[in-house]
Order: C-alpha cells, then sequence, then structure tokens
C-alpha cells in the first residue's frame, strides 16, 4: 500500500505508524497541503471507508450466480461477526479516549442543556392534572372526556418514545432531539389558544409525542459523553431535573391559575382564562431547551458508529480542548490521532435483493427484540408504579370528599315563603319542602341538593352553580333569569307554567373554594415531587460503589414494603406523607433502571431499545391508571396488593438482569 497508509481486513483504514512519522518530521500528504499547522493533527487522518462493492465484479449473468444466494447469506454473518468485533474494540477505545478528554466544562454544559429537555418531560406529566379542574368547567367536560384527557398524554408519550428513540439511532441523538422538542413547543403553545375539547385533546396528543423521545435520547446522548467511572453517578445526577419540572409545573400552577383576574374573553366564543397562561408558561423548558441544544455538538459515539471518523474526531477533540482550557491546561494537545472504523452495513441491503420486503423488516425487529427481552422482564415489574401514583391524589381526593360530605346539613320538610336568598348555599340537602314567592338573586349554589320538593311562583336570577341537582321537584309558574341551571340538573322535575330566559352559555369556572381546592392541589403535588430529592442524592452518590443491580433489587423490595404502610393512611395528611415515602424510596429504583437500560445496548441501538421500553413503561401507565382508578373509594386493599406483588417480582427480575457496572459503553 503507498503513501504509508495500511489496508485493514474491514475495508477501512488507519494512519501507519512510518508515515505519521514523517509527517512529525515536516512531511505532509496531499489532503493537507495548503491547511495552517494548527490543523495538521486532524486533517489528512481520514481516508474515507471504500466501498464494499468496490473491486468486486458484479455476480449477475457470472459463472458463480448459481448457489450465490447462501454464500450471500454465509458472507453476511461473516460481515457481521467482523462489525461486532470492531465495535467492541472502538469501545474500547473510546473509553479511552473519555479517559483523557476528562470529565469537565463540556459535560456539565450539557448536563444543564439536556436537563431542560428532561425538565420538560416532567413538566409535561403534571400538566394536564394542573389544569383539569379548571378546563372541566371551561369546556364542559363529562367525565368519560376527562378519564381520556389525563390518558392522552402517555398516549402521546409511548409513540413519541418508540418513534423517536428509533430515529436517534439512524439520524442522530441531538437532530432527532431538536424535533421531537420543537413538536412539543409548537403544539403546548396551539394547546393554551384552542377552544374546543377535541382540539385541544389533539394538540396535547401531538405535543406529548413530541416530549415523548425526551427521556431515551436524553439518556443515551448524555451518557456517550461519560467515561465509565463518572456515568452511573451522573446519569443519576442528571434525574433531578424530572424532579425539578414537577416543582416548576406546581409551582406555576400555585402561581397562575388561582389568578381568574389574568383572562381575557371575545364574547361568548372565545375565553382565555387563567389555567391557558399556565399552560403556555408550562412551554418554555421545551423552548429554552432547544435553544441550548443548538449550540451543542451530536454525539461523537454515533458519528463513528456511522462511520463519520472526522465530524466524531473533532467532536472529541471540542470536549477535550473546552476541558483543558477550563481546568487551566490549554497547552495540552488532544493525542488521539487514529480511532477505529467499523464496517457499515446496512441490513436491510445486505440481506439481498430477492429478499422480500417483510422478510427483512421481520429479521431486523427479531434482532431488536432479542436484544430487550432482557431489560423489559424488569420494565414489566412497574406495570403498578404509575397506576399507584396515581391512586395516592385521588385516594386524597377521596378523603376530602367524604370529610367535606359528613359536614352536610339536612334539612326536612321546610316551608319557606316570600323570602329573598342573595348569599351563598353550600353542601345542604332540602327534602320534601315548600317555596312559595321566593327570590333567589346573585347567588351560588355549591354541592345542593333539593329533593321532592315543590317551587310555586318563585324567582331565581344570576346563579351561578357547581353539583346542585333538583330531583323529583315541581316547578309552578317560576322564572329562570341569567342562570346556568341547565337541564340536566333537574331529573325527574315537573315544569308548569315555568320559562328560562338568557341562560348563562358554556360552563362557568367556579371562582370559589370548595373541598377540592386549588391549592392544595398544587401544594401535595409539589411536596409528592419534592420528596424524591433524597432518593436521587442517595442513588446517585451509591450507583457506582454498589452497582445498579444493587440499587434497583433493593429499592424495589424497601418499596413493596412500604406498600403496606398504606392500610394506615385514613387521614388526608397520613396519605400525603405516604406520599412523599413511596416516591422518595421508588424515585432510585427507577433511576437504576436508567442507568442499566442506557449500559445494557450497543450504541446503534441503544435509543431504539431505551425508546422500547419507555414506551412499555407508558403502556403500563395507561393500563394502570385505569385499574388503579377503579378501586378509588372502593378497596385499599387490591391496589396495595397488586403494587406489592408487582414490586417484589420488580426486585427478583432484577436479579436476573447482568450487572454493567464497571463495563465500557457497549
Amino acid at each position: 500500500m503507498e503513501d504509508g497508509y495500511q489496508n485493514r481486513t474491514d475495508g477501512g483504514y488507519y494512519r501507519g505508524d512510518s508515515q505519521a512519522a514523517n509527517d512529525d518530521e515536516g512531511g505532509h500528504s496531499d489532503s493537507t497541503e495548503g491547511h495552517d499547522e494548527d490543523d495538521e493533527i486532524y486533517e489528512g487522518e481520514y481516508q474515507g471507508i471504500p466501498r464494499a462493492d468496490s473491486g468486486k465484479g458484479s455476480l449477475a449473468g457470472g459463472p458463480g450466480s448459481v448457489g450465490a444466494g447462501a454464500q450471500q447469506f454465509k458472507d453476511i454473518g461473516v460481515s457481521e461477526a467482523e462489525r461486532r468485533k470492531d465495535q467492541e474494540e472502538l469501545a474500547q477505545q473510546y473509553e479511552t479516549i473519555l479517559q483523557e478528554c476528562g470529565h469537565g466544562k463540556f459535560q456539565w454544559t450539557l448536563y444543564f442543556v439536556l436537563g431542560l429537555a428532561l425538565m420538560a418531560d416532567g413538566v409535561e406529566i403534571f400538566v394536564v392534572g394542573f389544569v383539569l379542574p379548571s378546563a372541566e368547567k371551561d369546556m364542559c367536560l363529562s367525565e368519560p372526556n376527562k378519564s381520556m384527557l389525563g390518558l392522552i398524554v402517555y398516549f402521546g408519550m409511548m409513540v413519541g418514545a418508540f418513534l423517536w428513540g428509533a430515529l436517534a439511532d439512524r439520524i442522530g441523538r441531538r437532530q432527532s432531539l431538536l424535533i421531537s422538542l420543537s413538536i412539543n413547543s409548537v403544539f403546548s403553545f396551539f394547546s393554551s389558544f384552542v377552544q374546543g375539547y377535541s382540539t385541544f385533546l389533539f394538540c396535547r396528543l401531538l405535543s406529548g409525542v413530541g416530549i415523548g423521545g425526551s427521556i431515551p435520547i436524553v439518556f443515551s446522548y448524555y451518557s456517550e459523553f461519560l467515561a465509565q467511572e463518572k456515568r452511573g453517578e451522573h446519569l443519576s445526577w442528571l434525574c433531578m431535573f424530572w424532579m425539578i419540572g414537577g416543582i416548576y409545573a406546581s409551582a406555576m400552577a400555585w402561581a397562575i391559575i388561582p389568578h381568574y383576574g389574568w383572562s381575557f374573553q371575545m364574547g361568548s366564543a372565545y375565553q382565555f382564562h387563567s389555567w391557558r397562561v399556565f399552560v403556555l408558561v408550562c412551554a418554555f423548558p421545551s423552548v429554552a431547551a432547544i435553544a441550548a441544544l443548538s449550540a451543542m455538538p451530536e454525539s461523537p459515539r454515533f458519528y463513528l458508529e456511522n462511520g463519520k471518523h472526522d465530524e466524531g474526531w473533532m467532536i472529541l477533540k471540542q470536549v477535550h480542548d473546552t476541558n483543558m482550557r477550563a481546568k487551566g491546561y490549554p497547552e495540552r494537545v488532544f493525542s488521539v490521532t487514529t480511532i477505529k472504523t467499523v464496517k457499515q452495513m446496512d441490513e436491510l441491503v445486505d440481506t439481498g435483493t430477492d429478499t422480500p420486503v417483510w422478510q427483512r423488516y421481520r429479521l431486523k425487529i427479531m434482532s431488536l427484540s432479542q436484544q430487550v427481552s432482557e431489560a423489559e422482564r424488569q420494565g414489566g415489574g412497574f406495570l403498578y408504579y404509575y397506576g399507584l401514583t396515581v391512586w395516592f391524589p385521588d385516594m386524597i381526593k377521596y378523603i376530602q370528599k367524604q370529610e367535606y360530605e359528613s359536614k352536610t346539613k339536612t334539612f326536612t320538610k321546610e316551608r319557606v315563603e316570600h323570602v329573598t336568598f342573595n348569599f351563598t348555599l353550600e353542601n345542604q340537602v332540602h327534602r320534601q319542602g315548600h317555596y312559595f314567592n321566593d327570590k333567589f338573586l346573585n347567588l351560588k349554589m355549591k354541592s345542593m341538593v333539593f329533593e321532592d320538593s315543590v317551587f310555586e311562583e318563585c324567582y331565581f336570577e344570576d346563579i351561578t352553580s357547581t353539583h346542585t341537582f333538583f330531583r323529583n321537584c315541581t316547578f309552578i309558574a317560576s322564572l329562570f333569569y341569567n342562570t346556568d341551571l341547565f337541564k340536566y340538573r333537574f331529573v325527574n322535575c315537573k315544569l308548569v307554567n315555568s320559562t328560562f330566559l338568557h341562560n348563562k352559555e358554556g360552563c362557568m369556572l367556579d371562582f370559589s373554594d370548595d373541598f377540592n381546592n386549588a391549592y392544595m392541589i398544587y401544594f401535595v403535588n409539589f411536596l409528592g415531587t419534592l420528596a424524591v430529592l433524597p432518593g436521587n442524592i442517595v442513588s446517585a452518590l451509591l450507583m457506582d460503589k454498589i452497582g445498579r443491580l444493587r440499587m434497583l433489587a433493593g429499592s424495589s423490595v424497601i418499596s413493596c414494603v412500604s406498600c403496606f404502610f398504606l392500610m394506615f393512611g385514613n387521614s388526608e395528611s397520613g396519605m400525603i406523607a405516604l406520599l412523599c415515602l413511596f416516591g422518595g424510596i421508588s424515585i432510585a429504583s427507577w433511576n437504576a433502571l436508567d442507568v442499566i437500560t442506557v449500559e445494557l445496548y450497543p450504541s446503534d441501538k441503544r435509543t431504539t431499545a431505551f425508546g422500547f421500553l419507555n414506551a412499555l413503561c407508558k403502556l403500563a401507565a395507561v393500563l394502570g391508571i385505569s385499574i388503579f382508578q377503579s378501586f378509588v373509594g372502593i378497596t385499599k386493599a387490591l391496589p396495595i396488593l397488586f403494587a406489592a406483588g408487582a414490586l417484589a417480582a420488580g426486585s427478583f427480575l432484577a436479579t436476573k438482569l447482568p450487572e454493567t457496572r464497571g463495563q465500557v459503553l457497549q
């Protein structure tokens, strides 16, 4: 081979020692002629990868065409074995390069940039739950519609995790993350302005699809800049931004939604209430992540795995130089001059043109499914985690409702004549009453029930009602003017010579406090999110010391034990305390699972596998929420037993996974 470049068996090239020595003495290759001396280390190092068919004749129509198919598949097996060997050598060399680059300013900058993307994911989880109490009145949502709105975000994230995870292995981590965050930002923005339920649901679905790519891409992206001894710890620190996202959402909801004056409307057709301002503000972390990510480079490991060695080398040099300058060693030179070349092979092409398309995809899917099967066992153990975390606030609401209903006042067979009611009527039940020539003026009815009563010549004006119903009542010669007492509030009632004039349009927002007041919702979620801080700190400090499996199994076992304390949560404060306890313990399991997933799969399929497993978790969320919500107010035993059993199974399955501590990134 001429010019000092040695031919490799896989078709790539690396720089020979003799030629490198000549260049150091002042010699230059043709490719470096005319370039600055500062670029001498880089220029000319990589001469590209020759096409696999270079120097080979066509098989079609040749004398060796008989049996070419069998030989082709044999060659594919050999090529794949060579590729795996090259990837293993690259993994070892890449770890050495990261050791030389060190851990410093570049990694910390990327840490905060990717943290914003993870923060946006945490915000997305809480948005719908916080706006639902207001949005359900603003959009006249029925119970099925409310449930669908709560589940649609998880469904969108499930689709997004699989879609963006697979795309990140094809076009790059940075580019895929930018696209996914852009979709999230755009549709989060639109969802704050749309008026109808269907369009709002559609926007939140696509917003969820966009943010679904953040977790699989962020952890894979960041891990490819971390050396072995720093990886577990710093990936765990990165998990804290999900907690910060939850705190941000709780704080913004607390500060914005109760301010009902932050609104405007154009007639009765368009209304923009304070909860829409909150939805708009929740898009800020995603927008900030896009702006910051635009200044960051692609993963060098992705470039190297895809044969773009010049680009990968330049980014690694950037990491090295940035860290060395920040540490006060600007004179240190990046000493890496050669990086292992991995043979490129597209499975969908190399299976042969005669292979049916469906079979090519089947082979690729089977290859991926074999890789994700191990971690899938553990991921299935968290089926009831999401259900339990949703069951907590629902149980708190149920306890609040029971306490409120215990204070209900009941009036029977009362007769009221010529009385004007102009004050709030709340939490009362009136049975077999008779009201003659009474006036109900400019008042609010909250949780009011009238049963088997008669209203004769009564006048209702400017009434705003919530949870108010008339059952088996009779209205005689009564007038309703500017009220929101719609037909569904009259159950089996008789209206005789009664008139409704100028009814309120749409669903009215309840501006007053009730048993499920806004501040309590935000405060409970704030505490529950903040409670994971100790678990995050412990997992970050111990992840690289005790190992991923011990962290995963230990946290699952302790979480399982903590489930049984839920039997004693009979008060609001008790359930809040148990919510904090469970969240603080179980977060270590999630952190360990994230680290294992990153380290378990090869770089060319890492985000695809991570996205697939994350999609399974979101599917578990949909199933868990649906199952656990059905038990609210019925029984505590079944949800607790289900959750404890799932966590126990998860801790057992964790022992079947391989320990990835101390291994190079595959």
